[in-house]
């Protein structure tokens, strides 16, 4: 059995309007001890391919770190199946919050072997990362952060906490989950050891692994939002309590966004007004990750720029001849980084305090 997808983007496409399935936007991770990711990789592949799954998920020794798209109609089948491994037993599973940014979440099903799950450049040998912070219910999340002893991280970085974050929460700009860790603890936490840490991000991974850390460098009172965003926005509809995230929450598919509050918090890259869109540019030697209106979507052709629309708009075999030979990831790396981006801000403190300013509600 063949355990990859070969086909083109076009045809996954094709392929899944054909299906016609709609899906459920599902996201978890587990640390836990696999001995041999390489056989747990392909034996999840061939359970999910045969249940029509699609996503991005990464194994490793450390665990398992998954977001997908499930079949509506396999979706309780999917579960039951995932219960069934002894360390994935009742584990818990982010459901999205807003599932209308995309058409479809994923466009085929990706399951990788990594070192880590999570890019962290920690040496997990020097330390228990079973020894984690307290897990705060939505509730409890709201209680905590209303404490003036209290200071409140974003573990995110910069693109995904310029659409949206926590009211009052400290936002470092960083790139990369790795290099936050340092700056929050030199910078925010160093002599702040007797206040209430509370740590958020997407989905919870983050928060899981830095809790630990933070512990084990000497600070006591660390607490993360169990579940992250995701399941604190379903949590706060669900009990009828308030919501303090406002804007969207950045999410790593086809989405790029889901929208937890009708507020628009960030502009256009390109002509500064309200939007809150990301959008990978275009030009294929290009796809820097931005965030760009409908006018300038329109204008530009989903470009960043009018290098790269007059690059896109060449014909296909020049564009592959002049991509050909050239490394161009470190464009891609830095999302949202560009001196052609008039209206983002590349100069930025490494901190920031999330205000509830310039807030503009969506039409």
């Amino acid at each position: 059995m063949q355990l990859w997808n070969k086909l083109s983007k076009e045809e996954l496409v094709e392929k899944l309007k054909e299906r016609g399935t709609k899906f459920v936007t599902v996201s978890f991770y587990q640390y836990a001890d696999i001995p041999n990711p390489q056989v747990f990789r392909d034996h999840l592949f061939q359970m999910w391919d045969k249940l029509g799954i699609v996503g991005r998920t990464y194994i490793a020794t450390e665990g398992i770190n998954a977001q997908i798209g499930v079949p509506a109609d396999q979706f309780e089948q999917f579960r039951k199946e995932l219960y069934e491994i002894s360390f994935l037993n009742n584990i818990r599973l982010n459901i999205a919050v807003d599932e209308t940014e995309a058409e479809f979440p994923f466009l085929k099903l990706k399951i990788k072997v990594r070192k880590k799950i999570l890019a962290d450049g920690l040496n997990d040998s020097t330390f228990d990362v079973r020894n984690k912070g307290k897990h705060l219910k939505a509730d409890e999340f709201n209680a905590l952060v209303n404490d003036s002893n209290t200071i409140l991280i974003d573990m995110r970085n910069h693109y995904e906490t310029e659409v949206g974050h926590f009211k009052g929460a400290i936002t470092p700009d960083v790139d990369t989950f790795r290099e936050s860790l340092p700056i929050i603890e030199d910078e925010i936490l160093a002599g702040n050891e007797d206040k209430n840490i509370v740590m958020y991000c997407t989905g919870g991974i983050r928060c899981e692994k830095a809790s630990a850390w933070y512990k084990h460098r000497g600070f006591k009172n660390v607490h993360q939002l169990e579940g992250g965003i995701i399941k604190y926005a379903n949590d706060c509809a669900d009990l009828g309590i308030e919501n303090k995230f406002i804007g969207k929450n950045f999410v790593f598919d086809e989405r790029r966004g889901e929208r937890i509050t009708e507020d628009i918090i960030s502009v256009c890259h390109q002509c500064g007004s309200p939007a809150d869109t990301h959008t990978n540019c275009l030009n294929d030697a290009c796809h820097l990750l931005f965030i760009q209106c409908e006018s300038c979507k329109e204008k530009m052709q989903g470009c960043c720029s009018s290098e790269c629309q007059e690059i896109y708009n060449l014909p296909e075999e020049k564009q592959r001849a002049l991509r050909k030979g050239k490394e161009n990831s470190n464009k891609i790396f830095k999302k949202g980084r560009s001196d052609k981006l008039k209206f983002k801000g590349n100069n930025q403190k490494p901190l920031r305090v999330a205000q509830p300013i310039a807030v503009k509600s969506k039409d």
